[in-house]
């Protein structure tokens, strides 16, 4: 859903459907529209020019006028060019609202924002048009930008919840706290639990700690505040020096439990500060046990070196406001419009530039919106010296990736192993960038990096083992291959993917097949509704000779991925081992018409296919040495 229409009553395509009326009246198309609003320049007049006299007349020269014209005749304009004059106003203002409308269909907030503005040229009132822009430039993370259409915005509808939520946001960014104060008060609201830790925060800020504290207290007391605000009291003391009362609450019962990453790594820096660094070490065991997190791997480190970790996690209280929109938005993943989301992210970015959860966040947002391109720009925003950038730098290339830019994605990714040699998961990242491209003995050396890295075996590993079996198996290597899919089910056993795709390996060469049968079903019990998983079920049926079992299975799968054309050519042949021919030649000219230029032709051979249609199944088996399996 586009951002503008998830935070207001109507959205912005809605509001401007009528004002393409004209345009379309006049029988314009709207790719005729569209173009014309992209050539043309927009319709205004420059401030301060005289209107009705040409440029060459100076201002103020008498108009003279012929004496063969008598005095009282008046001037008349033809009826078409008033007519055509309107038509060609109406027509490149319908075409911005028009082009406007399309891009907030379409999630384009870039487009929003060019086309938004030319629209408001011709109806600068249209409150409508103006909280658009807001929010394109929101999802841009122009929010500066977006600071005057909010202020006009504010101007016409006072209690407008996008503009108050601008301008309160960058009075805090000026940490102009009256102003922050004045815009609470005059409605620019977040929330009521929000409103008033932003107050408590604008305290802070304006050097009245005693006045923050009892704000925080009033939440704490309160009820359903009372967690976060207690959290970010604790921030507050530490942030003033407190770091006595900020370790109290941490690591009181209440709280200690609920931490969040960013409150654990708060914590700890309150406890370091208090040289409590093997408490601080506790505490991260405790939170992530076993954790193979780069940046808590390196705190770790440092902790247990004596090394003091100085107290960064809010560096003011325009950053306590910050982690306040931040902690919101991460609150609301998953539950609520993901462009609501992105909103709150925007705004914590924008008072704290340096946050980088924010960033993530956004760039994590942008993914699940599919605008790949405005993520992969907010995950090459992460600094290189941030613990986050590797985290960073996979899902940049996971974003280049699905913009089809894969070489640029392995370069990212080369980029980063080179400065981070020591990351398993940069190394198999990369692997899988090869794989996907099937360039699979490229692919393998990086797994062979990644698993010589591991210092201790863990469940979680099974993926690399059964990606590094992969390049194998397609690259004629079984026995390195099974070995690989064999450890992945010792470090994970009741994985689906291992068990099907080492079970349909195993069927594919008829050996093993009880144990391949076994594996399978064990696969369908954990993902019942997988239509590959199902297919392989079938296909180890019509391997043993189950043809009435090896139907059942394959029409469940084609019913689960109709258009897959491998699926739909074993339904075919288990049809013809049943008699039902007709059927089998059915299914398998479907096969042929799902082929496209993504089909692995390694599961699927077109020629074969269309050789069975024309001998049936029976001889082609014939001429390969072979023969249905005996039932």
């Amino acid at each position: 859903m586009p951002l503008s229409n998830s935070l207001r009553p109507l959205g912005l395509a809605a509001l401007i459907a009528a004002a393409t009326m004209p345009a379309l009246a006049a029988g314009k198309g709207a790719g005729e529209i569209l173009a014309q609003t992209a050539t043309d320049p927009p319709f205004e007049i420059p401030d301060g020019a005289p209107v009705g006299l040409p440029a060459e007349i100076p201002a103020g020269t008498p108009v003279q006028i012929p004496a063969e014209i008598p005095l009282d005749t008046s001037v008349q304009i033809p009826a078409e060019i008033h007519a055509e004059t309107a038509l060609d106003t109406a027509a490149r203002a319908s075409g911005a609202y028009l082009a406007a409308r399309e891009a907030d269909r379409a999630g384009d907030y870039a487009a929003v924002v060019e086309y938004g503005p030319r629209a408001l040229l011709a109806d600068p009132q249209n409150a409508s048009l103006l909280e658009g822009v807001v929010v394109a430039n929101l999802g841009l993370g122009r929010v500066e930008a977006a600071v005057p259409a909010a202020g006009r915005l504010a101007e016409i509808e006072a209690q407008n919840q996008i503009a108050g939520l601008v301008l309160l946001a960058a009075a805090i960014r000026e940490e102009n706290w009256p102003m922050v104060d004045e815009r609470l008060k005059v409605g620019a609201s977040v929330g009521l639990l929000m409103d008033d830790m932003i107050r408590a925060w604008s305290a802070v800020g304006a050097g009245r700690m005693s006045d923050a504290v009892a704000h925080f207290d009033a939440l704490i007391d309160s009820g359903p505040g009372g967690q976060p605000a207690l959290i970010q009291k604790a921030l507050a003391l530490a942030l003033v020096g407190d770091y006595e009362g900020a370790a109290a609450i941490f690591g009181g019962s209440e709280t200690v439990l609920r931490l969040n990453r960013a409150g654990v790594l708060a914590f700890v820096q309150v406890l370091s500060q208090l040289e409590r660094n093997p408490d601080a070490v506790d505490v991260i065991e405790k939170a992530f046990p076993g954790t193979e997190d780069p940046e808590l791997v390196t705190l770790l480190a440092e902790l247990r070196a004596g090394k003091p970790i100085p107290f960064t996690a809010i560096e003011g209280p325009r950053a306590g406001i910050a982690q306040l929109f931040y902690e919101v938005g991460e609150s609301l993943r998953g539950e609520t419009d993901p462009a609501l989301v992105l909103l709150y992210a925007r705004i914590a970015g924008y008072l704290d530039p340096g946050h980088v959860g924010a960033t993530l966040v956004v760039a994590q947002v942008l993914d699940e919106m599919e605008r790949y391109d405005l993520a992969a720009e907010a995950y090459g925003a992460v600094p290189d010296s941030s613990p986050s950038w590797p985290q960073a730098q996979l899902g940049r290339a996971a974003a280049l990736k699905a913009l089809d830019q894969v070489d640029e994605a392995i370069a990212v990714l080369t980029s980063a192993v080179q400065l981070h040699p020591d990351s398993p998961v940069l190394h198999a990242a990369i692997g899988d960038a090869l794989r996907g491209e099937q360039r699979y003995a490229a692919a393998t050396p990086h797994y062979d990096a990644a698993i010589a890295l591991f210092s201790q075996e863990r469940p979680a590993q099974w993926r690399v083992w059964f990606a590094r079996g992969i390049t194998y198996e397609r690259r004629g290597e079984w026995e390195n291959a099974e070995a690989d899919f064999r450890k992945a089910l010792e470090l994970s056993p009741d994985q689906p993917s291992v068990l099907n795709y080492l079970g349909y390996s195993l069927v594919e060469r008829r050996e093993n097949l009880d144990e391949a049968l076994d594996m399978i079903k064990r696969a369908v019990v954990e993902q019942p509704y997988d239509g590959y998983i199902r297919d392989s079920l079938g296909w180890v049926f019509y391997r043993l000779g189950r043809y009435d079992d090896a139907v059942e299975e394959m029409e469940r799968a084609v019913e689960l991925l109709p258009l897959e054309p491998v699926l739909n050519d074993h339904l075919g042949d288990t049809y013809w081992a049943v008699g039902r021919l007709r059927e089998a030649r059915f299914q398998w000219k479907r096969a042929l018409s799902f082929v496209t230029d993504d089909t692995d032709l390694d599961e699927l051979n077109p020629d074969r296919i269309r050789l069975k249609l024309e001998i049936g199944l029976d001889a082609v088996l014939e001429q390969e040495g072979g023969a249905l399996p005996p039932q």
